[in-house]
This record gives structure tokens, sequence and C-alpha cells, in this order.
């Protein structure tokens, strides 16, 4: 997997002057637990102690941390004294039970689980948003949660905000595909057995979705499934919004789920003020967590090509119909790009952290 590059710089200030940090991952058995474990490892976030916590399935399995392999322990009161940072990465009830208890303890919450956007002074943040528009943040003595935002929102926003330096966009249509690996290992794990029950003629399995994923494309789940694609689409405007800003370009937005168990992709369809010029867009786009496809098959956007990526993979199609229209098709991994939000919000935080001993 790629490392991100420059940033890692930002280990910084407290490795410099060997300040140490203790941290805990609630939700260390999940897809997102795995990939804040590895993140945490690969910017070489100054932690001397990695606390993996969860659920009563995944007490006592192993999982490693860097160098060492750690046993997964129960969630408990008494695992966050001491903690500076607590990274919530399991599901949004496990979070509401139990952040309250970190927080109280003195350690500073980032929620990757989304249970925690309404609490009085949260903050959803995304730093590749807040530093393309030059924004600052303030640290607080001890401050509120930090919410990590929906990926796709993530990638919507840096691409908008972007194209808008080419040229005036007067409007833009958003179709999101979701990934079953946003539900976790059950959504994938529903996906992969519907698509094993299909090709044998047996029932299908609908647990998560209370419908058929498998060689399906979905603008709707079951009725009893407890997800919903309008909910979901509500939180990708949402979150947007909160990270472009109120004079951002505002999209007409879509989320839809296809049978694919990971990375999100994104069809953009923007409508410019002027008649587009391509090559002045591309270079617009071009730059820090955003990578050109170029015309080599291989780099192509797509699910496959941005696995274990830390970037949005974007290319760009005229529309012939349309001199001032274009079309963006882009892809990110959706897992990798929430850790590395949820470890920059940490790096962010480490200034409130007191100094002068290991916490």
């Amino acid at each position: 997997m790629s490392s991100p590059s420059k940033l890692v710089a930002s280990s910084f200030a407290s490795s410099a002057r060997g300040q140490l940090y203790r941290t805990a991952i609630v939700g260390a058995g999940t897809l997102k637990g795995k990939e804040v474990a590895e993140m945490l490892n690969e910017r070489n976030f100054p932690a001397i102690d990695v606390r993996l916590l969860d659920d009563d399935e995944s007490i006592g399995q192993l999982e490693a941390t860097g160098d060492e392999i750690n046993f997964i322990q129960s969630v408990r009161a008494e695992q966050f004294t001491n903690m500076d940072f607590t990274f919530f990465a399991a599901d949004a009830e496990t979070t509401r039970q139990n952040w309250k208890r970190a927080h109280d303890a003195g350690s500073a919450i980032i929620d990757l689980s989304g249970a925690l956007e309404e609490e009085a002074g949260a903050d959803v943040r995304s730093l590749w948003v807040e530093r393309e528009r030059g924004q600052k943040w303030q640290p607080a003595l001890q401050p509120a949660p930090c919410v990590v935002p929906h990926p796709a929102a993530v990638a919507l926003a840096l691409l908008l905000l972007r194209a808008r330096q080419a040229s005036v966009v007067r409007g833009a249509a958003v179709t999101v595909f979701e990934p079953a690996s946003e539900q976790g290992q059950k959504g994938m794990d529903e996906l992969h057995q519907q698509t094993v029950n299909l090709l044998s003629f047996q029932t299908l399995p609908k647990d998560v979705f209370d419908t058929q994923v498998a060689f399906n494309i979905l603008a709707r789940y079951g009725q009893n499934s407890k997800l919903s694609l309008d909910s979901l689409e509500a939180r990708v405007r949402r979150h947007y919004q909160k990270l472009a800003g109120a004079d951002a370009p505002q999209p007409a937005l879509l989320v839809l789920q296809p049978p694919v168990f990971h990375g999100h992709a994104l069809s953009i369809f923007l409508e410019m003020e002027q008649p587009v010029n391509q090559e002045k867009l591309s270079q617009a786009l071009t730059g820090d967590h955003v990578t050109l496809a170029g015309s080599e098959d291989d780099s192509h956007p797509s699910n496959v090509n941005t696995a274990g990526q830390p970037n949005v993979m974007v290319s760009l199609k005229a529309e012939p119909s349309r001199p001032n229209g274009i079309w963006l098709w882009a892809a990110v991994d959706n897992l990798r790009v929430a850790a590395i939000t949820a470890v920059e919000c940490a790096e962010s935080m480490i200034a409130t952290r007191p100094v002068g001993k290991i916490q």
C-alpha cells in the first residue's frame, strides 16, 4: 500500500519533543478499525500504546499494530483511563454507548461511525479539504468529537472546489456508487454469499440489505433493512456542504448500491460558465490527494486500481452535445480515505494534549 508523502512530517512537533501518546481503537476487528491501526503505523503516529477494543465476537483475536501483535480486548470503562486518543470504528450504537466514557476520562474522540455528528460542538472534518480552503483549525483545551465524513463527500468536495478554479461551475449532477464494505464485514459477507448462492441456485441471505445486491444495482434497499439509501444520500450531501462551504457548487446527488465489494466510484457531470478548456481543468484538479488518469488502461479510475491508494483517481471526458459540459469519472478507496482522515484529525489534535509526560 502506498504511504502518504510529505504529511508524515506532521508526527512532527510532538515527536521532536519526545512526546508519546496512548491510543485506543474501539472496533479494532472491523474493516475501518484495522485500516486505522495500519494508518497509525504508516504515518509514524507517536503512540507508545495502541489498545485494541471490540465486542464479544472479536475478543481474543490477534491483530498487528506496527511490528507488534496485540490481543483485542473487551470495551470497558477502565480501558479508557489515561487514553489520549480514542478512535471509534465500530457501529454507531457501540459509539453512542461508550464515547462519553472515553471523553470523560480525558481522551480526544475521533468518530468513524457517524454516530456523534449531532453532539454539541462536534466537527465534521477533512484536513484535505481544510487545506484546500486555507482553513486554520483552532484547537480547544478539551476538543469536541471529530467526526470523519463520508469518503464520497471528501472526494466530491475536493474535486468541485478545484474545478471552480478553472471556470465558474454553473451546475453539477453526481451519482455515487456505494460499496458493500461501507456496511462492514457483514455487508461484504452478504454480497459474497449472495453471489455464490445465485450461481448455485440457492436461497439468498438478506440480513443486511434485505434484497438482492449481487448482479444488481439498487436505488433502494428492502423494507426490513436497517439501512436506507435516502439517509445515506442525505449524509453525503450534508457532509459535502459542511466541508466545501456555502459558496461551493451545490450538486444534485444520487446514491446507488452496485454489486461492488470495495471502493467508491463517482460519476460527476459539470456544467461550466464557459466552454470547457480540458487542459486548464486538468491542471486545476491535479495536486495533493488527486491523481489524474493517463491514457494507459491500467491507470483508468476504478475500484480495483484505487484499492490501497491514498488518492482520488479521476479522468475527464468531454460531452459532445454541450460544449460547456464535461464528465468526471472518479474512484477512491473508501476505507483508506476514512483512516487517513481519522489519523490526520488526531495529529491536528496533538496540540490539545498535555506536555511533559506520557499520558
